[in-house]
């Protein structure tokens, strides 16, 4: 098995091309070793060590290390964890794969935030995961976007500047009513 791996624009996280699929549909982000408690793969990932997050995309493996350690150190290590679990035969996330994706949303501005979630899906998510990550749309209040960073784009810092010249100015180009975007904590 050959994996190849990407930077992103975070140089915290690194992503990780295993050759085949990853997860059948959405996104599973493990924030911290806790919240792999359903996935073989991302508690194999944290136990390798100095590891802060792991998120899973459609056919790669977004791993963010801790700021005190070279990625130099440690990523024989997840190379390795990774390998061990497609070798062991072992599913990727063990019982139902939680939903993931946008909130939802009830209420008058219905049709306003179905317009914000297929502008994401078309125009924003599959640029995000290229760089290892992914947002979602978390709620839409008096105008203001609440979007989730998740994987390499949680933390990085060039996120800011993502959020607001890039998927603000599309979002209110096509959607008069949308006047701000801000991200939301996990």
């Amino acid at each position: 098995m050959f994996i190849q791996t990407e930077s992103t624009p975070n140089p915290a996280t690194l992503k990780f091309l295993p050759g085949q699929a990853v997860l059948d549909m959405g996104t599973a982000d493990f924030p911290n070793a806790d919240a792999a408690e359903k996935s073989p793969l991302a508690r194999r990932i944290f136990a390798a060590g100095d590891v802060t997050g792991v998120f899973f995309g459609n056919d790669f493996v977004t791993v963010t290390k801790a700021d005190a350690v070279e990625w130099d150190h440690i990523k024989p290590a997840i190379l390795g964890a990774i390998m061990e679990h497609y070798q062991s035969g072992a599913p990727v996330i063990e019982g139902e794969q939680a939903a993931s994706g946008h909130a939802e949303h009830t209420g008058e501005d219905g049709d306003i935030v179905a317009q914000i979630k297929e502008l994401l899906d078309t125009r924003v998510r599959p640029a995000v995961a290229q760089d290892g990550g992914d947002i979602t749309f978390h709620g839409f209040d008096r105008g203001v976007v609440y979007l989730h960073m998740q994987g390499a784009c949680a933390g990085c810092p060039s996120s800011t500047l993502t959020l607001k010249m890039g998927i603000e100015n599309l979002l209110r180009h096509y959607i008069p009513e949308v006047l701000e975007v801000r991200p939301v904590a996990a």
